[in-house]
């Protein structure tokens, strides 16, 4: 792919590899018997939604905003989550919302004449207190934690509006480890299954990645419903959808050196545009480029704002940079776009599809009043 000629930065969604993640995905939908849903806080590139309604079963939504966004734009009602509802929205989410679910008992008492009018289907958050996510940041099951009820904060009778169960504990994590965290969530929680209608098993599902074990997730979900025929099963994976689906074209903008280290500058940021990577943190593949090795030229990436830490540390390339080269960072569509902000006013990289033709369309560039208005 010859990208010299494409404006920079941009993030590139490559329309193809979508479209492989949604068959993949899919065919676990179908062979399981189960409903898989977007979740918009990793992929919501909304334009892609009526791609994306082809092959999955709704989405879901943690704001007004996304749900608004869902029924616009995808033409479904929302799967509703939030650690808190804002009051004065909370009649207007319930029109976008075909479920929603409470993160405390307490939340869902505030709103308890609401929802008696309602033809929503409530549901509660719960805690099982297991998790293999390794980084706390990214670790919603602590036994101190404020994401769902812990077992022990339960009644043996759940309120009569509640027709659901939501655990979400995994972070890009495998079929072995949902396999071993349903098995908590159900050690805790069975006792309340005769009386629901559904259960939400969350995202972390990276069911899209090369390694994942499709087969054995099937096996798994098959298992769990053959234990509990009444119930319906949600997942609502996020990354999966949009992993390794497209990339963030940058330039080198000047190279510095200080005391031996020489830092290529590009027209991105990374606290602004891959927030991830400086948080989770991880280091992103960069095309062309390796870990350093000796002797091969080698720099530090820097991002353009003017924090210090802007930086990711030494990649190695066959060959010396030179400005106005083209960097492609990889695997930047999920968690990027949906995180990205303007700060010092940076540049914002323009939203672009790759179509199957190869024909690069530009879906949105942004300017100094999209900076403006986000500030008065």
């Amino acid at each position: 792919m010859d990208v010299s000629q494409f404006s920079s930065p941009a993030f590139v969604l490559e329309e193809e590899k979508l479209v492989a993640n949604l068959e993949k995905i899919a065919a676990v939908q179908a062979a399981a018997d189960i409903h898989i849903i977007l979740a918009l806080k990793a992929f919501s590139m909304w334009p892609m939604f009526p791609l994306v309604g082809k092959y999955l079963s709704g989405a879901t939504a943690s704001s007004l905003g996304e749900a608004r966004l869902i029924f616009e734009e995808m033409g479904v009602k929302a799967h509703t989550y939030s650690p808190a509802y804002l009051p004065e929205e909370f009649s207007e989410l319930l029109t976008y919302s075909s479920h929603l679910t409470f993160n405390s008992i307490s939340q869902y008492l505030q709103y308890e004449e609401l929802i008696k009018t309602s033809d929503v289907s409530f549901g509660l958050r719960v805690n099982p207190e297991y998790s293999e996510v390794e980084t706390d940041l990214y670790n919603p099951a602590s036994p101190v934690g404020r994401l769902g009820e812990t077992r022990p904060n339960l009644p043996d009778i759940l309120p009569d509006h509640i027709e659901g169960l939501h655990f979400h504990t995994l972070c890009e994590s495998s079929s072995f480890t949902f396999e071993r965290t349903l098995a908590a969530f159900e050690e805790k929680f069975s006792t309340f299954f005769p009386y629901l209608k559904w259960v939400n098993f969350g995202g972390g599902h990276l069911m899209t990645r090369a390694d994942y074990d499709r087969e054995h997730l099937v096996k798994v979900l098959k298992g769990f419903k053959s234990r509990y025929p009444h119930l319906q099963v949600i997942m609502e994976p996020g990354s999966a959808i949009a992993w390794q689906t497209g990339f963030l074209l940058s330039r080198v903008l000047d190279i510095i050196e200080n005391n031996g280290t020489k830092t290529a500058i590009l027209d991105v940021s990374f606290t602004a545009h891959m927030p991830d990577t400086l948080e989770m943190p991880y280091r992103p593949a960069v095309r062309n480029a390796t870990d350093p090795v000796e002797g091969k030229p080698t720099y530090r990436l820097g991002g353009v704002s003017c924090l210090a830490g802007d930086y990711m540390t030494e990649y190695s390339f066959d060959q010396p940079l030179k400005i106005g080269d083209r960097l492609i960072l990889e695997d930047m569509i999920h968690y990027t776009m949906v995180k990205t902000s303007m700060f010092n006013g940076v540049k914002h990289p323009d939203i672009t599809v790759l179509r199957p033709s190869g024909q690069l369309e530009v879906l949105r560039t942004f300017n100094y009043e999209d900076f403006k208005n986000r500030l008065g």
